[in-house]
């Protein structure tokens, strides 16, 4: 999931080069909302890995 949000911001910032604005504010969008999707799926696999004992090592 955060590969997919860093991706989408390279090819945003490609895009603003360019001169694609458009497109660039797209994807800056759609990486903004990835990379928050990323940290509540985190903090919650945080969370609940801890509650329910997780794995041990």
């Amino acid at each position: 999931m955060l590969n997919l949000a860093i991706t989408c911001l390279v090819i945003a910032l490609i895009a603003a080069l360019l001169g694609f604005g458009g497109i660039a504010g797209s994807f800056v969008g759609i990486a903004k909302i990835l990379f928050f999707v990323f940290l509540v799926l985190a903090v919650l696999a945080f969370i609940f890995g801890n509650r329910m004992g997780g794995v041990r090592a």
